[in-house]
């Protein structure tokens, strides 16, 4: 299991990430949301904004403290790791259920053009 830092530390660089997709990708698929992201083994939730100036800053709370979401994760730590490090493939681990995403139907179709 991973830690809550290792965990702030793939967010970041999932922000990283993000801040390279191309002005045109940003500008075509990103519309601002709420997105909380709760680790579910550490019962800790990062809460932060997709806008088209990147992603994040996160901020972190005990996940039963969360504030609302526009779009929710639901993920293990080692999972959100192997995520982030790209050794997980989005969509199967959507797909088997490892990961869970909530979102409106237009904001999932959004973001798999982001994943």
């Amino acid at each position: 299991m991973a830690t809550v830092e290792e965990c702030r530390v793939a967010l970041l660089k999932l922000g990283e990430q993000f801040d390279g997709l191309d002005h045109e990708t940003r500008a075509k698929h990103v519309v601002e949301r709420t997105i909380n992201c709760t680790v579910s083994d550490l019962a800790v939730t990062f809460h932060g904004r997709l806008h088209h100036g990147g992603l994040g800053p996160f901020t972190e709370s005990p996940s039963a403290d969360a504030p609302p979401a526009d779009v929710r994760l639901i993920i293990t730590s080692d999972d959100l790791i192997a995520l982030v490090d790209g050794t997980l493939d989005t969509a199967r681990a959507l797909f088997s259920g490892r990961v869970k995403l909530e979102a409106s139907f237009g904001d999932l179709m959004r973001l798999r053009k982001l994943l």
